[in-house]
This record gives C-alpha cells, sequence and structure tokens, in this order.
C-alpha cells in the first residue's frame, strides 16, 4: 500500500489538491449557534449504511446531508468509500479532494472516519496486532486532509481479557503517535466483547494515558455477548471522562417522539455533567422507522433536548 507515512510526504502528496480554508458564511452561521449550545449535532454515516448499499454513493451523501437532514457534520464508516480511496493499490487523493469539495459546497464540516475491517488491534498473535496497526495508517493520514479529527477504532482481540486490555493499549499508544504530527486522535467506541464492558475500556483508557486516545461512547453499544448487557447508563458514564466524539444510538421513537430503548435526557445529563460540550452524532439502527424517518427523529429529539438542558 503507498501513502505518505510522514507529515513531510503527507503534504508534498496533497499539495496539488484543492485548498478548501476559506470560512464560508454557512460555517460562521454554524460556529455561531455552536456558542451558545449545550452540545453539537452530527450525523453518522451508519444511520444510511442500508441506503448507501443499495446503490448511494459516498459522495452523494456528503452532497445530500445539510439539504436534506440540516445537519451540519459528519462521521463516516470507512466501509463505504474504502475500495474507491485504496481499491487501486495506493491513496486517490484525487477523491479524497473530491469529499473535501462535496462537503464544502454542502455545507458540512467532517469530524471522523469510523474504521473496521482492518484487522484485531489487541490479537493474541504480535504479527497480526502489528498487521492490523499498520492497516490503520492509511486512515489516519486520509483523515487528517479532510480535516477531521479523530479515527474510531475498534479494541478487538481475545484470550485473557487483563492481556488484551494491555495490547489494546499498546496498539492505541503506537497508533496515537503516528497520528501526532497529522493531529488525528484514535478513539474506541463500545462495540461489541469486551469493549461494551465500560468498566475494561475504561482501563483501556488509562493504561495507555496518551492524550491523543479517547473513547466514543455510544448509548446503545452495550451488548457483551449473546444476552449479557452491560448497564448502558454506568457505561457512559465511564467512559465519559475520556470522551472525544459521542454516539446517540437510536432504534425506535414513541408518539411523543422519545426514544424507547434509551432515556436521552438522563444519557445527556450524564454526557454535560462530565464536561463534554462537542458534537453528539446521530446514530439511527433501527427497523421500524425508514432510515430517513430515524434520523429525523433522532435529530429533533436532539435539538429538543438541545434547548431544554441550554
Amino acid at each position: 500500500m503507498s501513502y505518505p507515512t510522514t507529515r513531510r510526504s503527507f503534504l508534498a502528496a496533497s499539495a496539488s489538491l484543492p485548498l478548501l480554508g476559506v470560512t464560508t458564511k454557512r460555517q460562521l452561521e454554524d460556529q455561531e449557534q455552536a456558542q451558545t449550545a449545550p452540545f453539537e449535532i452530527s450525523l453518522a454515516q451508519w444511520s444510511s449504511h442500508r441506503t448507501l448499499q443499495a446503490g448511494l454513493t459516498n459522495l452523494d451523501w456528503i452532497s445530500s446531508v445539510r439539504s436534506k437532514f440540516e445537519v451540519h457534520a459528519v462521521e463516516f464508516v470507512n466501509a463505504f468509500f474504502k475500495r474507491e480511496l485504496f481499491g487501486s493499490g495506493s491513496c486517490n487523493w484525487g477523491y479524497l479532494g473530491e469529499m473535501k469539495l462535496r462537503a464544502l459546497d454542502g455545507g458540512v464540516a467532517m469530524l471522523l472516519i469510523m474504521i473496521d475491517g482492518e484487522g484485531s488491534l489487541a490479537a493474541e498473535n504480535e504479527g497480526q496486532r502489528q498487521a492490523a496497526i499498520g492497516a490503520h495508517h492509511k486512515w489516519i493520514v486520509a483523515a487528517s486532509y479532510l480535516g477531521c479529527h479523530s479515527i474510531r477504532v475498534n479494541a478487538a482481540g481475545s484470550g485473557d481479557l487483563s492481556e488484551m486490555q494491555k495490547r489494546a493499549a499498546e496498539s492505541l499508544v503506537n497508533l496515537a503517535d503516528f497520528g501526532e504530527p497529522y493531529g488525528i486522535n484514535i478513539i474506541v467506541e463500545n462495540h461489541g466483547g469486551p469493549s461494551s464492558n465500560g468498566a475494561w475500556l475504561a482501563g483501556v483508557m488509562a493504561a495507555a494515558d496518551h492524550p491523543r486516545v479517547g473513547t466514543l461512547p455510544d448509548f446503545g453499544n452495550f451488548r457483551i455477548q449473546g444476552g449479557e448487557w452491560y448497564d448502558r447508563y454506568k457505561g457512559v458514564s465511564e467512559l465519559m471522562p475520556y470522551a472525544k466524539a459521542v454516539s446517540a444510538k437510536s432504534h425506535e421513537f414513541g408518539a411523543d417522539g422519545n426514544e424507547t430503548g434509551t432515556d436521552y435526557r438522563k444519557m445527556l445529563a450524564i454526557v454535560l455533567e462530565a464536561g463534554y460540550h462537542g458534537h453528539v452524532g446521530i446514530e439511527y439502527e433501527g427497523s421500524k422507522h425508514t432510515e430517513d424517518q430515524g434520523i429525523r427523529l433522532t435529530r429533533d429529539l436532539l435539538l429538543r433536548l438541545q434547548k431544554e438542558l441550554a
């Protein structure tokens, strides 16, 4: 795989791409609104996964977000553009440039890329672990060019939980050191297995003890395995001290506009009490409502609570 591995080579490779540093009137309005709100609202690309899998392109999704959902920040999922970006064996800088242009034209900020399918960062086998670390490097470079603040990774592995915790921490620090000159954080979501145990993942954060290593607490991803679930409110409370992003997972809404499985008011109180005032990402994953309906229902609930908690 060919991609820049130093800040200098990254700048050289991207020098021919558009320089999009101009602040637009729309961006200034977004910044003014963010100064008065207790938290900001973004949209996770996974909310549209069925639509994307049915044929909507990543580029067209970027272009439609602001006009369709009135949301001004997005969180990508690498699966929806990995082939376009790295399918040739090297980074397609033209595609990255087009993503950036679409975002500028559409009035959306690009916050992070959620990385899946690049190996287990807490694998017992040293070779597999190092291969996974190397496979994430290209996404750090891509995220940096797009202007993201983070990539989201998975603390996946096997074996003794204590040893797995140490291996995960070591891999995260390795990635964070690589990401430092690119300005990219390495954040972990509670995403199944031991990572959905809030205490275990908080332990990984404590072991890593790196300013660029953090969490992405997800309101709903606390199923450890089978029917074993971790208390979601306890888990979010344990992960918030390390949070650099937050995912408002939703599945179903009642007639009153509230999410039926999660008390959003309680969750957001936990988020704000931790001193977090960044983006809370809409991540609709249900089936009762269409994806567009689910996104809007989640957005409207967050907007209502944004005012109530201001």
